[in-house]
Order: C-alpha cells, then structure tokens, then sequence
C-alpha cells in the first residue's frame, strides 16, 4: 500500500463553527482519501498508510459524546497498524488531537492547539507543520476557507512533501450550508493531479465564490458600460438589437441567457445593476 505523504490542517472557525481540512500531497487524489468532516461533530485527516475507516468512526465516536482522546484509545485497541498511521481530529467543542505513529516516514509529526491540530509525514522538516500553524493563527481576519488555504500554502513554500507536489484539496462543512441547504459540504474542492496544486485550489475557491455567494452590493451600470454590454454581447449572439446605451426588455434578456451559460443567474436581480464581482467577470469573459 502507497503511504499518503501528506500535510494537513484540520480546524474549526471559531466564529461560525465551521469545520474544515485542507491537505496537499504527492499523491494523486488526495482529496478521495484523507479528509472527513461533518457539521456540528468534527474533522479529521487519516494519513500516512491510511486507514480510511478513521474518518467514519472518529466522527461517530465524537458524535455519541467521545474525546479526540476517546477516539485515539480506540484506534489503539482495533488496529495493530496504528504505528504506521498518522491523523489529526478536531471536535465541535474546539478539542483538539494530532498522532503520529513511529514508524510514519520521517520527517513525520504535528502540532494540536485549540481549534486546529496540523501534521504531516515525509515532509521536508518540521518547518512544514509549523508554519501551518503560524500562518493559520495568524490569518483569523480572513474567512475561514482562504484561512485554512494560507496556511496549506505556507506548508507548501516552505517545502511540503519532500517528494514534489501532485494533488490538494478542501473541505469545509457548516450546518445547512452545503447546495440548496440539503446537506453540510459547504466547500468540497478537489485538484487531483496538477503541477501545482495549491494555488490551483485558490483558482479554483475564487471560482466556487463567484459561482455560489450572492452579492451584498450591486449598482446601477453606467450609460458606456451598458453600451459595452450591448456590443459584447452582440458579437457573442445574445443581443440582436442596436447598441446605444439604453436599457431595454432585449438587453435583459440577453444578459439573463449569457449569466445563465455562464451559472451567474443567482448573482442577478434583474434591471440595469450588476455587482463589480459579475462585472469583472463578464468585462473577463466577453473582452471589456
């Protein structure tokens, strides 16, 4: 079995309650095999020659009540293999646990606080999980999915897995925050095979904020930029009609169609106001 060399952080915000890990290794697919969480119990990442049944039964051993230190006891008594296994686990109530297994490939091991725990295996040094830690805790202004990407980029730049960089991923669970309120997944963002993946999972969370945040703000859109709309979506096919300026029915219709292509219509409200995030976009995508 291929050992999961990983770095991982696993926290939860302490403002929102959110849960979430982010993890980055060279292996492919990371993001299928480390991370478990679930809204209102806890996170955790299963590394190193992973045992997949943690994820599943830490969070049901901290659903019914049980400590991060509950969780490792009975890890200890079930798996003869736990020497080769290395997780972190972080609970609802901000309870936190790293373990490392002797005999993870060095450099192996991780830091736990309130809120966080980060570990990794096969990394280049120790300076890998401790800036993780530096920078998360540092980061607490911004929001809580960019948080936790900071800190798996600062693990990264400062050498990550000695082997080179393959896949990323994050997942981040929040009560009836995931599509349509039906579930927790709020964000679950995978890069399985890239040369670079960690700033790809920032591409690919700015994306997810696009698509999925509505706007607080819109404003009215200025004479030229209507002008500018009515041309650019013209030469794309959406509007058929003179490009003056003014508002109209034909125009609206034409913008909803292309926002649509584009799985923006949740960002518009209808009339002449745009937020300066759709706008961007569109000036982007259109040529503005």
């Amino acid at each position: 079995m291929k050992p999961v060399a990983t770095f991982s952080l696993v926290a939860q915000d302490p403002k929102t309650g959110d849960l979430g890990v982010a993890v980055a290794s060279k292996f492919l697919a990371v993001g299928a095999v480390v991370p478990y969480a679930r809204a209102g119990v806890g996170a955790v990442a299963t590394q190193s020659y992973a045992n997949t049944t943690y994820g599943p039964r830490a969070l049901s051993i901290l659903e019914a009540g049980g400590s991060p230190e509950a969780v490792l006891e009975a890890f200890r008594r079930t798996d003869q293999d736990l020497p080769s296994r290395q997780f972190g686990l972080v609970a609802h109530t901000g309870e936190s646990l790293t373990f490392t297994g002797e005999a993870c490939h060095p450099w192996a091991g991780g830091r736990a606080g309130p809120g966080f725990a980060a570990q990794g295996n096969l990394l280049t040094g120790p300076e890998v999980v401790e800036v993780m830690v530096e920078t998360y805790l540092a980061q607490g202004d911004l929001p809580f999915p960019e948080r936790l990407l900071q800190a798996l980029l600062a693990g990264d730049r400062a050498g990550g897995d000695r082997r080179g960089r393959q896949s990323a991923a994050l997942l981040v669970v929040g009560a009836g925050k995931g599509y349509g309120g039906y579930n927790d997944r709020y964000v679950d963002l995978r890069v399985d095979d890239h040369p670079d993946p960690v700033p790809e999972l920032f591409r690919l969370l700015s994306l997810h904020r696009l698509l999925f945040t509505r706007p607080k703000e819109r404003r009215p859109l200025t004479l030229k930029e209507i002008r500018w709309l009515q041309e650019a979506l013209g030469r794309v096919g959406y509007f058929r009609g003179e490009a003056t300026g003014a508002w109209d029915e034909a125009t609206e219709e034409a913008l909803k169609a292309f926002l649509g292509v584009e799985n923006l219509e949740e960002r518009y409200a209808g009339g002449p106001e745009l937020d300066e995030e759709t706008l961007a976009h569109l000036k982007a995508r259109l040529g503005g």
